[in-house]
């Protein structure tokens, strides 16, 4: 085989596990954004106020697609100085990658509930915003637990 060939083949395959982790936390933020903006869009239908605090919860899932990209350059990066191989970065990317999708997911109906809770009672909406800081706590320790592998 072409040694050009056989590096652009290991160009290719180090390619994957990175795309792998950023596509997964994408995939879970849109899905958790959707359900909560599902929610706050039933909800601000039949109130008059507080629209500003229905969107913000609805956002609240993205931050996992920035766990996803965060790993995906740092893992690029260490495949590319030979810290991790391309064969153990796609496992580790389909790990992280799920865990940090099922976050946003959970944490978007985690979102739905707070949002329909806050709209009949307006006063509860810190702690119900409490259990999605709890939720998110599950991708952070997926982000931190790979960085302290792939580093």
């Amino acid at each position: 085989m072409d040694p050009e060939n056989v590096k652009e083949a290991a160009s290719l395959i180090g390619n994957i596990g990175p795309a792998i982790v950023l596509g997964l936390g994408c995939l879970g933020s849109s899905i958790g954004c959707g359900i909560a903006g599902m929610a706050s869009h039933g909800v601000m239908s039949r109130v008059e106020e507080g629209h500003g605090k229905f969107i913000g919860m609805s956002a609240i899932p993205a931050s996992q697609s920035i766990y996803g990209f965060v790993l995906m350059v740092l893992m690029k990066n260490s495949i590319e100085r030979g810290d991790v191989s391309p064969t153990a970065a796609i496992g580790i990317a389909l790990f992280a990658g799920i865990a940090i999708m099922a976050s946003s997911i959970y944490q978007g109906k985690c979102a739905a509930t707070a949002i329909q809770a806050t709209a009949k009672q307006p006063a509860i909406f810190g702690k119900a915003s409490a259990a999605l800081g709890i939720v998110e706590s599950f991708a952070i320790f997926a982000f931190i637990f790979t960085l302290l592998i792939i580093k």
